[in-house]
């Protein structure tokens, strides 16, 4: 079973197991188009500060948001100062709820320079890093220290910050991922546009349609 669908609509988007890195349908050009590139989000979401909100939704099981990761952070170099980037961890049914903890637990602490590495642990070296007397070893090995990170991965912040992550992913109808939102009013994805690399630039776009009408 792939990890990177949502377990109740896997025979709606099961294409998404088939998505390889550079798999760009040839001969789209031009603009990227509704309904085809990304879709609207109905009714729109609320989004957080006053810059442009980009969220990433993403599961450390998924080995396209792994391999999207670093496609990402090459492209968050280039933002301009009005955008704002965030990340929204996904578990869809409890089974990895832990991954999403780290996740929190890392925003928590301004460790976020280890979510790589917990990628590559599970990814590369194949580990579960579901228990947490593994997942605080990984912590440990990368500078943090050990009461701390239990402390952090089990408290009430990172608990609330999980539960709000589950009704932020539902708010926006998530299926797959990784999939993207901009300025809680537009969702793509990798499998929408045909690639992890033709991703950055719908973006982009949905970025600077957000910018011409908040101006107006």
């Amino acid at each position: 079973m792939n990890d990177c669908i949502r377990p109740d609509r896997r025979h709606l988007v099961a294409a998404i197991a088939l998505l390889p890195v550079a798999a760009y349908a040839q001969g789209k050009g031009g603009a990227p188009v509704e309904t085809r590139d990304f879709r609207p989000v109905s009714p729109p979401q609320p989004t957080e500060g006053k810059r442009i909100e980009v969220l990433e939704f993403f599961q450390y099981t998924c080995p396209h948001c792994f391999r999207f990761n670093t496609v990402l952070e090459r492209w968050k170099k280039t933002l301009p100062a009005d955008v704002e980037f965030r990340r929204v961890s996904i578990n869809w049914d409890g089974s990895t709820l832990n991954h999403t903890r780290i996740y929190y637990a890392l925003e928590q602490l301004q460790r976020l320079d280890v979510h790589e590495k917990v990628f590559a642990a599970i990814h590369n070296a194949r580990r579960r890093m579901l228990d947490p007397a593994e997942i605080a070893e990984l912590m440990a090995n990368n500078g943090i220290e050990r009461a701390r990170w239990n402390e952090a991965f089990n408290s009430f912040t990172v608990n609330a910050r999980v539960n709000r992550a589950g009704q932020i992913w539902r708010a926006y109808r998530i299926d797959s991922t990784p999939a993207m939102a901009v300025a809680g009013r537009w969702v793509t994805a990798p499998a929408m546009v045909g690639s992890l690399e033709a991703t950055p630039p719908v973006l982009d776009f949905l970025i600077a349609r957000a910018r011409a009408e908040i101006r107006r």
